[in-house]
């Protein structure tokens, strides 16, 4: 028990680091919180036109995430303990300490929990990811689709626990994303681009 308190509470901390904003602050480009969709993960900061801290920010939420599951999955020798920390982790970034409890979505950090704790799983969704980004050129329902398909991933190549942990993620950033799922049902809701000025609202 107190070891899952501890992985708990380490992955909760660790995920509240909200890099994006960090980043962004460091490269002189002010507040990622009050340009575009206020967001703070890589897809905000990609609207400042600096792709290259858009990429550094994307590898370490999903970094965070990794990070703290496998650190605990070695140090226990758990996988199911390895999952709750990134879990955690995730929970940090959507609800971060720091931040007064405002922070992302948590895509990338749930992504990275996959990709650490199940390599097949995790690849299967960020390749959903790609393509849909690729061919529909939006973040969100790329987003969406590549975790609402990821459970089912799970249920093949992982055991029905870890399946309903990735079904409760998906959960989550369904209501995480939910004025993204109303602007695109209005058809209002703003593409990927990866050229251009910074977008401002």
């Amino acid at each position: 028990m107190l070891t899952g308190f501890f992985s708990i509470l380490t992955g909760y901390l660790v995920g509240s680091i909200p890099f994006g904003l960090v980043l962004t602050k460091a490269a002189g480009l002010g507040d990622i919180r009050k340009i575009g969709s206020g967001n703070i993960g890589a897809t905000n900061v990609l609207r400042t036109g600096r792709k290259d801290l858009a990429l550094l920010t994307l590898i370490l939420d999903a970094g965070k995430a990794a990070f703290v599951a496998l650190l605990f999955k070695y140090l226990t020798g758990s996988q199911i303990i390895g999952v709750i920390a990134g879990v955690a982790a995730i929970l940090g970034h959507n609800y971060p300490l720091f931040l007064k409890f405002k922070g992302g979505k948590g895509v990338a950090s749930t992504l990275g929990l996959m990709l650490a704790m199940t390599p097949l799983t995790g690849i299967l969704t960020a390749l959903t990811w790609l393509f849909m980004a690729f061919t529909f050129k939006y973040s969100s329902l790329s987003a969406l689709t590549a975790l609402a398909l990821a459970p089912i991933y799970a249920i093949l190549f992982e055991t029905p626990l870890v399946s309903l942990i990735y079904l409760l993620l998906t959960f989550l950033s369904f209501y995480r994303h939910k004025d993204n799922i109303k602007r695109i049902l209005k058809g209002e809701e703003s593409k990927i681009k990866l050229k251009g000025s910074p977008k401002k609202q």
